[in-house]
């Protein structure tokens, strides 16, 4: 493996030089704050989203959601139109809200604002303190000309324990806030949860709501999520961990101003060095030892990494995904021999800068960081620096084909290739599928030049 040599120069780009160069975005490497509240929502039991916009503000990520994790998706909608964006839409509102609970009876239902609700100045707030139903409402504020699907997540789950959290009594449990992860991931989770025996509350839960098995009679909302008793309970827990500080780390950070709990905001646990430092944190938190078992799989890990080096060291690699996987995956490639040389993300965030940063200056590599950049962007600076692999999710293949270099499917929204939802990324187990992926990609793309 790559050995720590010496204090890196690190060169930084940041997306304010490519506002002053371009005034439109062309391939937005980002999608909308009410796409990743609306997953935040899916991962609670008995739960719906109805946005309060536009019928394409919820037809669109029906579709991304079905493409990417391959399930139905139920998205509520208040179906705003030309009357309401010159009257306000508080009647489409009511309305809306009264059916969905008439039809679904669900146990909370989360009002995501939109670009157009917000700009029309509706009180979401007001409006739902005005309804009168056994129904728990959620208001969350997602502008779409704000932020990104990682701050919208963001926003829904800290609305979440804002509205529900409430202290009890101790209960000798870790909040994890998951960030916007896949449902192999959340349970990739609670295996490594398990096997150290320490028990947690997930914020939220998307392992069975959006990987559900076929069982008739269909139930009326998918088992699994986490329950809303869970999110009460979240204010007596021994302590938060945010696996993803951009998605997860407003919840946590609340829950520690007002209920003091404890908290930890790590980096997302992708490769060896960020998986043990999570499950160090875990152990920290619960007092819980680290079992063999999970030394066992971390061997295995660095037994496969040692396998395929002579296959991919000194390749050097583009990273595209949200702030959290990018960083996580800049350390990864490090770890298994690789040049992590263009680390880019969509949501533009100083702490994301500062998170590469860190990894440039403690693995010696010269990273080209991009923050908030479109599409047209990173490929411009693959064409400029020149690499041999590129990651990043399907819309992003199209600058490998130009570019004649190997491509690897990572974040969202992988709508080309079947299963990914399904295989882990995070932990000791995620990262030899990580490893595969990103070696297989290699080899593939090595067969067919």
């Amino acid at each position: 493996m790559t050995q720590v040599t010496a204090k890196a120069k690190t060169e930084t780009k940041t997306k304010t030089k490519a506002k002053v160069k371009r005034s439109v975005t062309i391939n937005p490497g980002m999608i909308c704050q009410p796409i990743g509240a609306m997953q935040a929502v899916l991962g609670v039991h008995g739960a719906i989203s109805l946005v309060h916009g536009s019928q394409g503000c919820a037809a669109y990520p029906m579709r991304m959601f079905n493409r990417h994790f391959q399930e139905p998706v139920e998205i509520a909608l208040s179906s705003l139109g030309e009357d309401a964006a010159v009257f306000g839409g508080a009647d489409n509102l009511v309305k809306g809200v009264h059916a969905l609970v008439a039809r679904r009876q669900p146990e909370l239902i989360a009002v995501l604002t939109t670009c157009l609700s917000e700009t029309i100045g509706d009180d979401v707030n007001g409006i739902l303190r005005k309804i009168d139903l056994p129904t728990t409402l959620v208001p969350v504020h997602t502008p779409s000309y704000i932020g990104s699907h990682v701050t919208g997540y963001d926003n829904a789950v800290k609305a979440l324990v804002t509205h529900l959290a409430e202290q009890t009594g101790p209960n000798s449990k870790i909040n994890i806030a998951v960030g916007l992860l896949n449902p192999g991931d959340i349970r990739e989770l609670k295996n490594m949860l398990a096997a150290m025996r320490v028990k947690a509350i997930i914020l939220t839960d998307i392992s069975e709501t959006l990987d559900a098995p076929l069982i008739l009679p269909r139930p009326r909302f998918p088992d699994g999520g986490t329950t809303l008793a869970e999110i009460a309970d979240t204010a007596n827990s021994i302590g938060s961990i945010a696996m993803c500080k951009h998605a997860g780390g407003g919840a946590v950070t609340y829950l520690t101003n007002k209920h003091k709990v404890p908290m930890i905001s790590g980096s997302c646990p992708i490769g060896v060095a960020n998986t043990d430092a999570f499950i160090g944190n875990v152990s920290h938190l619960s007092g819980r030892p680290i079992p063999d078992e999970l030394r066992k799989e971390r061997g295995r890990l660095i037994d496969a990494m040692v396998d395929v080096q002579f296959k991919i060291a000194q390749k050097r690699v583009a990273i595209h995904a949200d702030p959290d996987v990018a960083s996580g995956m800049a350390r990864f490639v490090h770890e298994l021999g690789m040049e992590p040389t263009i680390v880019a993300t969509g949501t533009e965030s100083k702490e994301f800068v500062a998170d590469v940063q860190a990894v440039a200056s403690q693995t010696g590599h010269e990273i080209e960081i991009i923050s908030g950049c479109d599409l047209y962007e990173l490929h411009e600076a693959v064409k400029a620096v020149g690499v041999d692999l590129l990651m990043g999710n399907s819309q992003a293949k199209y600058i490998g084909d130009d570019e004649k270099i190997a491509f690897a499917r990572i974040g969202f929204p992988v709508y080309d290739r079947v299963g990914y939802q399904r295989r882990a990324i995070i932990g000791y187990n995620g990262g030899i599928n990580l490893m595969d992926l990103i070696t297989n990609s290699i080899l593939e793309h090595g067969d067919a030049s």
